[in-house]
């Protein structure tokens, strides 16, 4: 059974830190790249964060360059996504997903599994 698995969401203040995991099982990690995306109220679902299944090639959004930072452990069959100097524009829910193509692609037709997702609230 193919899972992926969010978490590490909350409320943060601005300026604060998060750290994003996703849990992977029932398919082998290192075929597949990864992707974070995020919804928040009322806005489309957006890419945030791709990482090739080597992890060799990366790609930001540019609201987000700078600030956050994608990593995975394919041992570990998890995922990471550093988010730093957080802003209220990042509170949405984030998703991570799983593609069988092996690039760094933010387009969602690419990806064929995806978790339930965890809030990321950004609020004084």
């Amino acid at each position: 059974q193919v899972q992926l698995v969010e978490s590490g969401g909350g409320l943060v203040q601005p300026g604060g830190s998060l750290r994003l995991s996703c849990a992977t099982s029932g398919f082998t990690l290192d075929y597949y790249a990864i992707g974070w995306f995020r919804q928040a109220p009322g806005k489309e679902r957006e890419g945030v964060s791709c990482i090739s299944s080597t992890g060799a090639s990366i790609w930001y959004t540019d609201s987000v360059k700078g600030r956050f930072t994608i990593s995975r452990d394919n041992a570990k069959n998890t995922v990471y996504l550093q988010m730093n100097s957080l802003r209220p524009e990042d509170t949405a829910v984030y998703y991570c997903a799983a593609s069988g193509f092996t690039i760094a692609s933010p387009e969602e037709a690419l990806y064929d599994y995806w978790g339930q997702g965890t809030q990321v609230t950004v609020s004084s």
